[in-house]
């Protein structure tokens, strides 16, 4: 799995096509599985399958929401999302995967075709995490989309498997 710097250095119609093929693998490792194994824990602190691809549509939005934010603002600043409390408070075990899945779908188009037609300029315009991570331009928000589908495609793939 490619690190961030790694996704960094590579071409950006690469990490946009990456991050376009995401809906796709995601459904293709959730066919025909049962809905017990979607929701089963591989240990107690780790994500069922369904919660990793309600995290990924939540992040979607989240991700997104900064982009725009970027493109209208002059170094917007954000907070740092909390994924265990939006698994816990926003019930993502008792989501539905299938439906899931098409919202993230759904949310992945736009912020595909938000990103597409960008220029130059654009992808250089940055917004400020007030945490650890800093300043963040649209381009590295792209290569951390693509690291965050890696990384997120393994766990659903281990948590299918039983494997923390």
């Amino acid at each position: 799995m490619a690190s961030i710097d790694e996704y960094a250095r590579r071409p950006r119609e690469e990490r946009l096509a990456r991050i376009a093929r995401t809906p796709a693998e995601l459904a293709h490792a959730v066919r025909g599985v049962d809905a017990g194994v979607l929701v089963r824990r591989p240990a107690p602190k780790s994500w069922a399958a369904t919660e990793v691809i309600c995290h990924l549509r939540d992040n979607e939005e989240w991700f997104l929401e900064r982009i725009k934010l970027i493109v209208a603002m002059d170094l917007p600043q954000f907070v740092a999302a909390n994924p265990d409390r939006w698994a816990e408070e926003r019930q993502y075990l008792t989501n539905d995967a299938a439906a899931a899945l098409a919202a993230f779908a759904r949310r992945r188009g736009e912020t595909l075709e938000f990103l597409r037609p960008l220029g130059p300029g654009d992808w250089m315009r940055a917004g400020l995490h007030v945490d650890s991570r800093g300043r963040r331009t649209i381009d590295e928000f792209l290569s951390v989309i693509a690291w965050h589908d890696d990384n997120h495609l393994d766990q659903l793939r281990r948590a299918l498997d039983g494997r923390a």
